[in-house]
């Protein structure tokens, strides 16, 4: 019962841990959409270029923070979460009585 268990654990975390890595997706796409439009201001207004760049750096380095949180929560899903999910359920196990 308890392989079962742990076998589910594992499961979720991986697919947990999948759904999480698809937040990079996001920034992707909207640093990318974000430099175009860069492009085309500076195509019309060559002279505004330091102030377009400048705020087009802030502007992806802001949008990448989504992509890095996603990462993160993926690794700690993947190397972390496990392992503890599994030691509260033997935990919870031994204190009810079931034994391992």
């Amino acid at each position: 019962m308890i392989e079962l268990a742990i076998g589910i654990i594992l499961g979720c975390c991986a697919i947990g841990a999948g759904i999480a890595l698809i937040a990079g997706i996001g920034p992707g796409i909207g640093e990318g959409q974000a430099v175009a439009k860069a492009c085309e201001a500076v195509g019309r207004q060559p002279e505004s270029k330091s102030q377009v760049t400048s705020t087009l750096i802030l502007g992806c380095a802001l949008a990448e923070t989504t992509g890095l949180y996603g990462l993160i929560i993926g690794i700690l899903l993947i190397f972390v979460a496990p392992g503890s999910f599994v030691g509260i359920l033997k935990e919870a196990m031994t204190s009810w009585g079931a034994g391992l």
